[in-house]
C-alpha cells in the first residue's frame, strides 16, 4: 500500500513540474513572439518611409529635368 502511495505522489510531483515547465516556456516563447512582432512593424515602418522618400525624390528628379528643359529653351530662344 505505501508503495502505491509513494508512486500516486511521484505522478503528480512529475505532472506538476511537467506542467509548470510547460507554462514557463510558453510565456517566454509569447513573450519573444511578441518581441519580434514589435521588431518587424518597426521595421515595416521604417521600409513604407524609405518608400515615401524614393518616390518623393523621383518626383523631385522629374521636376528638375523639367526645369533644366525650360532654362535650355530659354537660353536657345534668348541667342
Amino acid at each position: 500500500m505505501e508503495t502505491i502511495i509513494v508512486s500516486i505522489i511521484s505522478l503528480v510531483g512529475t505532472l506538476g513540474g511537467s506542467l509548470g515547465g510547460i507554462l514557463v516556456a510558453n510565456k517566454l516563447t509569447n513573450y519573444r513572439v511578441e518581441q519580434l512582432e514589435k521588431k518587424v512593424e518597426k521595421h515595416n515602418q521604417v521600409v513604407e518611409r524609405v518608400y515615401k522618400l524614393e518616390q518623393d525624390n523621383a518626383v523631385q528628379d522629374e521636376e528638375i529635368k523639367v526645369a533644366n528643359h525650360r532654362i535650355e529653351d530659354l537660353e536657345k530662344g534668348g541667342k
